[in-house]
């Protein structure tokens, strides 16, 4: 299902958190939703890599990486098990790597940016815990919902077969 934020948005406005990051897109699937696994990670791509091997079950793994542009913490290897484990995206608060090969992918990524380095050692990590970029704070569990527009995380699941559509630019 193609999602619209600023129709979700028009409808839920009072429910969601807009995450006021200037995402990039990558990866075939330009919108995604999800509910939310979170996890911290400083330029290490260790502790993705164990995520994105569990089984996903459609869920977005929100990813604050201190939004380091110096190192990517994910690259086309780690995206292509993220697919074939069932996640639905990421977004993530710092950069990627391999940004071709992840636009090959049946997956929806959001990152600050794009390098060439990777990581080469492990550092600490917190798993499914608050975290807070962008002017919110994300909640394991939140329902998070992305295109190329925007991020927006609501506390409960929304209902997506009855929203208002944004009027014309003649309407408003």
């Amino acid at each position: 299902m193609v999602i619209v934020t600023a129709d979700i948005y028009d409808t839920y406005h009072l429910r969601l958190k807009v995450c006021e990051l200037q995402f990039r897109s990558f990866g075939q699937h330009m919108s995604f939703y999800g509910e939310c696994s979170t996890l911290t990670t400083f330029e290490d791509h260790t502790p993705i890599l164990a995520a994105l091997s569990e089984p996903g079950r459609g869920r977005i793994l929100m990813v604050d990486g201190g939004g380091s542009l110096r190192v990517g913490v994910m690259g086309d290897r780690l995206a292509a098990i993220g697919a074939e484990s069932g996640w639905a995206g990421l977004v993530i608060n710092g950069a990627i790597r391999d940004s071709l090969g992840i636009n090959a992918l049946p997956v929806g990524v959001k990152a600050l940016g794009t390098t060439a380095r990777r990581s080469w050692s492990p550092g600490t990590s917190q798993r499914d815990v608050v975290i807070a970029f962008g002017g919110v704070r994300f909640n394991p569990g939140d329902w998070i919902y992305a295109d190329e527009d925007c991020v927006l995380a609501s506390a409960t699941r929304l209902d997506l077969e009855n929203l208002h559509p944004a009027l014309p630019n003649s309407e408003k």
